[in-house]
């Protein structure tokens, strides 16, 4: 039995948040609480296995709350937050951290039903999830060298669960120069922008939502935008971008094997397939085509990993040449970058 407690101001979706979990046989609710001094409390006496944490509260902000409990008693933390601009530009605060996962309160767009089914499979991950430090961006580009001469070649990164936070790492460690990046996060809609923006502030390359047609080239990370799918394509020496809707892969939009597939179609031996902590399987088979078109692929190793399941599915199916540690992830990528050149 995975224990829940649940911490939002607003009664009514205290209620709605119980009453979803509540149907699930396999999670209960062991406490509510309108603010973060009362959760605290309840965390000491009731030890829940997962907390969900709204972000915008009275008495204390949940963003300060979320880095004092990763401090003294780490739980792993699903924040749900509203759509607005502010609610989810401090969602992706909360990811950076320490929460592992990131959903809608449900609204016009998006039903009590759809958010019900989503909670339950978010807090079923998260209770699998490692809660550890959070990797702390020191400033330093741990490895930068001369990459004017890689402009055909693309790097293509995957991840969920965890992700964010290892993306924040990667991409602070390289260099302005970089290689293009195309990455697929799984993320709701409404909060890739703001993902976007903040890997943007905290790294030496120009990082964007992705938008139809946009180029993929060196000093660029385009980041698909939740609830569509993103592909890479080739005009000639031009690659770019499309963005679009389309089925669920792997319950999945955006899909990490739709982005992986064409990276292998397009690009080939000139990429290079990065695959990191998430829950499931998206991502490998893709990673699998992308080696067998020549790319260079690696997948996070388990002891970094929040989740070790997208790359563990990776490795299982020899789809990464090799494993690798969040920290020497950026030196591997140029280092194959500078192989491939």
């Amino acid at each position: 039995m995975i224990k829940v407690l649940v911490v939002d101001d607003s009664s009514v979706v205290r209620g709605i948040l119980q009453a979803a979990i509540s149907a699930d046989p396999d999670l209960q609710v062991v406490g509510m609480a309108p603010d973060p001094y009362v959760a605290r409390d309840l965390i000491v006496e009731r030890k829940p296995d997962v907390v969900t944490l709204d972000v915008e509260m009275p008495r204390m902000d949940g963003i300060t709350f979320l880095k004092r409990l990763m401090h003294y008693m780490p739980v792993p933390t699903i924040v749900v937050s509203s759509l607005t601009p502010r609610g989810s530009g401090l969602a992706i605060e909360a990811l950076s951290a320490g929460a592992v996962e990131v959903m809608c309160k449900p609204g016009e767009s998006y039903t009590v039903g759809a958010m019900a089914g989503d909670l339950v499979a978010k807090i079923k991950i998260a209770a699998r999830a490692k809660v550890t430090q959070r990797v702390l961006n020191d400033g330093a580009n741990a490895a930068v060298g001369a990459l004017g001469r890689t402009t055909n070649q693309v790097v293509a990164m995957g991840s969920s669960t965890g992700g964010t936070v290892a993306l924040e790492y990667v991409l602070s460690h390289l260099p302005p120069d970089g290689p293009g990046i195309v990455i697929a996060q799984h993320m709701p809609a409404m909060f890739t922008k703001q993902f976007a923006n903040r890997l943007d502030q905290l790294s030496a390359l120009k990082v964007k939502e992705a938008e139809e047609g946009d180029s993929v080239v060196p000093g660029i990370a385009l980041v698909a935008p939740g609830d569509l799918h993103m592909v890479l394509r080739r005009s000639g020496s031009r690659y770019f971008v499309s963005v679009k809707s389309g089925p669920l892969v792997n319950r999945q939009r955006p899909a990490v094997d739709v982005l992986f597939r064409s990276v292998a179609r397009a690009a080939g031996s000139n990429a290079i397939g990065v695959i990191m902590t998430g829950m499931g399987n998206d991502g490998a088979q893709g990673l699998l085509e992308m080696r067998q078109a020549g790319a260079a692929t690696m997948a996070q190793d388990e002891a970094s990993c929040v989740v070790y399941g997208m790359p563990k599915v990776a490795v299982d199916l020899g789809a990464a040449e090799r494993t690798v540690g969040l920290r020497n992830i950026p030196a591997e990528i140029l280092r194959a970058v500078a192989r491939e050149a």
